[in-house]
């Protein structure tokens, strides 16, 4: 009867999944039939200088006039998006406007995506029933992450104001999905592929190349590998005991300790050279009448690193260098950028064993600290998290966390209105949500690393209970 009833749940389940898929889909394209309307391509928390579509149509009418696209003060992304998105921001195709179009792209790069997070989450949950340990887990128990995943990026808020936003973001996401998925699957060329474009579109994203390592070097998620060595030593107790007790009763489909894979690693270094290479050139062709890749470099990266537009946003740095002395500005330039760089190795050590959670903090990390963050950004790491809704189920705080987040998506807008329009407030109003979206980012950093490591701490306890247990058995 149990296998029947399981039997049942799992069309049920792909059902529920599809149609939920189906309506996010409809629900978006009605957004964007009413996306003037909403008008949030304006919102600062939405569009930024680097992803705004707006500003990629203006370099693109500046490239058509044989300028250089970075001739204005306004366009400051890669000169490959102007050939692929430029012609949708001015041109009518089967009679669509221009928003509508960019708006469907954003609609399949958000599909795709899901797709991509919920094929993450089915590797995860092969890899959470191969280390399933008696006591601790129960195949009963065991949520569907992947498509919980999947279906918190289609249906967050946050998410659906990014594709009607008229923004890059959702292909940028996109990019950074696929890296971790062809890292998650083994395919070295695939997970280049992705590193490189989303590190090209974006630069932050290059931090990702230490769990993509990891992932293809030591596979998915997994206990500590120490515990591995311990489960082993278990199973050779057990072998060697003649008290009649069946084996799976205390370990359960044993997996020998992981060993790092060399050749998918060296095969992504290969790759990801050939990738860069690749882009480099066409991007060197692309700017060839416009004093090349130096130029690129300086309007783009150059713009990110050196946080030259100041205009509002949920991030904290625009108002930090509106108000610093521009002798000090150099300095604080380069401890703001550090901080994400001193966070990547310590957390690379004690997370080695877990390379998709790792990547989920360094993409939050990286969201919080990045000088023109989007609500599209806390979309895709919040969606990482919910890949490990079993790990993380006992995490503390979280219905604080989700009223803080509702709480300044709400606030945001509306301090930003009586700045900047009504004349009723100033800058102070709007900076103060984009500090308490800061704290609730720094909380969530920590509560989620603090779960993890004590789920793992739980599972040693219980390993080691379990050797005990052998050991007493074996000497009576």
């Amino acid at each position: 009867m149990e296998q029947s009833d399981s039997k049942q749940m799992k069309p049920l389940r792909r059902f529920n999944f599809w149609k939920w898929t189906i309506i996010s889909v409809i629900f978006r394209i009605i957004l964007i039939y009413f996306s003037q309307n909403l008008n949030f391509s304006t919102r600062p928390e939405v569009s930024t200088p680097v992803t705004s579509l707006r500003r990629l149509s203006e370099g693109y009418w500046l490239k058509q006039l044989s300028m250089s696209p970075y001739a204005g003060s306004m366009y400051h992304g890669s000169p490959l998006l102007l050939a692929v998105l430029g012609p949708l921001t001015v041109n009518k195709i089967a009679g669509l406007p221009s928003h509508i179009l960019c708006s469907l792209v954003s609609v399949v790069a958000d599909v795709f995506s899901a797709m991509l997070i919920r094929a993450l989450g089915q590797h995860l949950q092969l890899r959470l029933k191969s280390f399933q340990l008696s006591g601790l887990f129960k195949q009963s128990e065991l949520l569907p992450s992947g498509d919980i995943a999947a279906l918190v990026y289609l249906w967050n808020p946050l998410t659906l104001v990014t594709c009607v936003g008229f923004n890059t973001t959702p292909v940028e996401n996109f990019f950074i999905i696929l890296s971790i998925y062809g890292a998650s699957a083994r395919l070295a060329p695939l997970a280049a592929f992705g590193w490189t474009i989303a590190s090209h579109l974006s630069l932050y994203p290059s931090v990702l190349i230490v769990p993509v390592i990891l992932l293809l070097g030591y596979g998915p998620d997994s206990p500590p590998r120490k515990l591995s060595l311990q489960r082993e030593t278990v199973k050779g107790m057990h072998k060697g005991s003649n008290d009649g007790y069946p084996e799976q009763n205390y370990v359960i489909n044993q997996l020998p300790p992981p060993t790092l894979s060399w050749r998918p690693v060296l095969s992504f270094i290969l790759w990801t050279s050939i990738w860069t290479s690749y882009i480099l050139i066409l991007c060197a062709v692309s700017m060839k009448d416009h004093r090349g890749l130096p130029e690129m470099f300086r309007k783009s990266y150059g713009f990110i690193l050196t946080v030259k537009d100041l205009s509002p946003n949920i991030g904290v740095l625009w108002y930090f260098f509106a108000e610093v002395f521009d002798f000090f500005r150099n300095f604080f330039l380069i401890v703001f950028h550090v901080n994400i760089l001193f966070m990547i190795f310590p957390l690379a050590i004690r997370l080695n064993h877990r390379p998709i959670f790792l990547a989920f903090v360094y993409v939050a990390i990286s969201s919080m600290l990045k000088s023109y963050p989007s609500v599209g950004d806390s979309a895709l790491y919040l969606s990482l998290l919910a890949l490990f809704a079993n790990e993380l189920a006992e995490m503390d705080y979280s219905f604080f966390l989700f009223c803080g987040y509702v709480g300044v998506s709400l606030l945001s807008p509306v301090m930003h209105n009586l700045w900047i329009w009504r004349g009723t407030g100033n800058a102070n109003f709007y900076f103060a949500t984009a500090m308490a979206y800061a704290c609730f980012q720094i909380i969530l950093i920590v509560e989620s690393v603090s779960a993890m490591l004590n789920h793992d701490r739980k599972i040693q306890k219980l390993c080691t209970q379990q050797t005990i247990e052998l050991k007493d058995r074996k000497i009576q």
